[in-house]
């Protein structure tokens, strides 16, 4: 199993849709016995907030968005955590809106230092 999530700061690989999560967007993760939550902020995401569970190394979590033009939107993600080569943590994503249409796929890896 990857290490645990607790205290890191993780961000999006690549940008997604405008209105979105992007590279700019930044995930301060916690975990406590197998519960996760982050808040999130950065580019089109004024305040996000996360909570789920971790089983191993899977993530199951919801999530909501406030928005730069001041919508929100929620969705549910499902993620594979894996450890990188040089020992970062990265989260492989399926996501989807239920809040609005749409899904896809992102990555988010930890960022170094």
């Amino acid at each position: 199993m990857a290490r645990s999530l607790d205290g890191l700061v993780l961000s999006p690989v690549a940008d997604q849709a405008p209105g979105q999560v992007g590279t700019r967007t930044r995930f301060a993760y916690r975990e406590r016995e197998g519960r996760i939550w982050a808040e999130y902020a950065g580019g089109d995401v004024v305040r996000g907030h996360l909570v789920g569970t971790r089983e191993g190394d899977i993530l199951d979590f919801r999530y909501v968005q406030l928005k730069q033009d001041g919508t929100t939107s929620g969705g549910h993600c499902v993620s594979t955590v894996t450890e990188l080569p040089d020992g970062r943590v990265r989260l492989d994503e399926r996501w989807e809106w239920e809040s609005q249409e749409g899904s896809g796929t992102s990555v988010v890896e930890e960022l170094a230092g």
